[in-house]
C-alpha cells in the first residue's frame, strides 16, 4: 500500500483540475471572519520539485501544468466542445479567473518563474497542504494526515519550514479513520479534501463511507473528493454514490470531471500495449459555496483546450440540492 507517491504525478492534468477547484473553495471559504478547520486526509510530500527524478521520469508535469504555461502565452486558435452535461462553447481568450488564481499561487512559490514566466523557472510545485496553508489566517487550523514513511517525513519537514506553529498539525495516521475524531470542528465550521490513491479497490468504498459518516457527524461541512476517472466499476460507481448521499441528506453538490484523452490501450509500431494513463479525473463536493460553479464554468474549457490531448477531450459539470 506504500507503493504510490504523488511526486511522480505532481502538476498533471488531474493536479491542475484539483488544486484550481480546491484555490476556489479556500478563497471564498477564507473570507469569513469565523475560524475554518481544513482536514486533508491523504497529505503527500505537500512540496514537489517539478525539476527532480520523480517528475520528469513520469513527465505527467509536461501535459499539465506546462502544457498550461505555454499554452497560456500562446493559445491554440480554437473552440472548445463541452460535452455531456455542458453544451457551451467558448473561445479561448485571457485565464479564467480561478485559472490565473492558480497560477498566481505557482508564481508566488517561484520568484524566478514570477519574474519571468518562463515554464522553465517553475520548479517548485505545491501539493494541498501548502495550497490550503497559503489562505488560512491564524485564527484557522489545518489538519494533515499521511501514512506513507517517506512522504510524511517530507511532509513533517516541509511545514517546519513555514514556521506557523500549531495552526497546522501533521499526523502520521490513517485519514480516513482520524476524521472522525476532528467532526463536528470547535468552530463549526470545516472543509475536507480526501483524495487517497485509490492503488487499491477498497478506497473507493472507503471514500463513500467516510464522507457518509462524516456528513452525519457534521451536515453543514463542505467536503471534496477527487477521483481518477479510468476503466473500472468503482470508479464510476463513486460520484453517483456521492449524489446519491448528497441527496438523501438533503444537501447541494458539485461534481466537475476533466478529460484529456482517450482511455483505450493503443499498440506501438512494435505491436507492443501502450496503456495510455490517466485520461480523465474528477472532483465531487458537498455543499459546495454558490460561486464554484461559476468559477468552474469559466475555468474548465479552458482546461480542455489548453491540456485536451486528442479528440476525446472535455468536460462536465453538474450540480444540484
Amino acid at each position: 500500500m506504500f507503493s504510490y507517491r504523488h511526486a511522480f504525478h505532481a502538476g498533471n492534468h488531474a493536479d491542475v483540475l484539483k488544486h484550481t477547484t480546491l484555490i476556489a473553495l479556500m478563497k471564498y471559504l477564507t473570507q469569513k471572519d469565523t475560524a475554518l478547520t481544513v482536514i486533508d486526509t491523504h497529505a503527500g510530500a505537500g512540496l514537489y520539485r517539478l525539476d527532480g527524478d520523480y517528475t520528469e521520469t513520469s513527465g505527467e508535469a509536461q501535459e499539465g501544468i506546462f502544457k498550461l504555461i505555454s499554452g497560456q502565452k500562446s493559445p491554440p486558435a480554437q473552440e472548445v466542445r463541452a460535452p455531456a452535461a455542458t453544451k457551451k462553447v467558448a473561445p479561448i481568450g485571457p485565464l479564467a479567473p480561478a485559472l490565473q488564481d492558480y497560477v498566481d499561487l505557482l508564481r508566488k512559490l517561484n520568484p524566478q518563474f514570477a519574474e519571468t514566466g518562463e515554464a522553465a523557472h517553475l520548479k517548485i510545485y505545491p501539493g494541498s497542504p501548502f495550497i490550503e496553508q497559503q489562505f488560512l489566517s491564524g485564527r484557522d487550523k489545518l489538519k494533515l494526515f499521511e501514512l506513507h514513511p517517506t512522504d510524511f517525513k517530507s511532509l513533517s519537514g516541509n511545514i517546519e519550514q513555514l514556521g506557523v506553529g500549531r495552526q497546522v498539525a501533521v499526523a502520521r495516521e490513517d485519514g480516513f479513520e482520524a476524521l472522525k475524531t476532528f467532526l463536528p470542528p470547535p468552530a463549526r465550521r470545516a472543509m475536507v479534501l480526501c483524495d487517497p490513491s485509490y492503488e487499491m479497490k477498497t478506497d473507493y468504498l472507503r471514500v463513500s463511507s467516510c464522507m457518509a459518516d462524516a456528513v452525519k457527524r457534521f451536515a453543514t461541512g463542505t467536503y471534496v473528493v477527487w477521483y481518477p476517472i479510468i476503466p473500472r466499476p468503482e470508479a464510476h460507481d463513486l460520484p453517483r454514490k456521492l449524489k446519491t448521499l448528497a441527496v438523501k441528506a438533503h444537501r447541494s453538490w458539485l461534481h466537475a470531471t476533466l478529460t484529456v484523452k482517450s482511455s483505450k490501450l493503443t499498440t506501438d509500431t512494435a505491436g507492443d500495449v501502450v496503456r495510455p494513463g490517466l485520461p480523465a479525473s474528477g472532483m465531487f463536493i458537498i455543499n459546495p459555496p454558490h460561486t464554484l460553479k461559476a468559477d468552474l464554468q469559466a475555468a474548465l474549457p479552458q482546461m480542455v483546450a489548453l491540456l485536451g490531448q486528442d479528440r476525446n477531450a472535455g468536460f462536465t459539470l453538474e450540480h444540484g440540492g
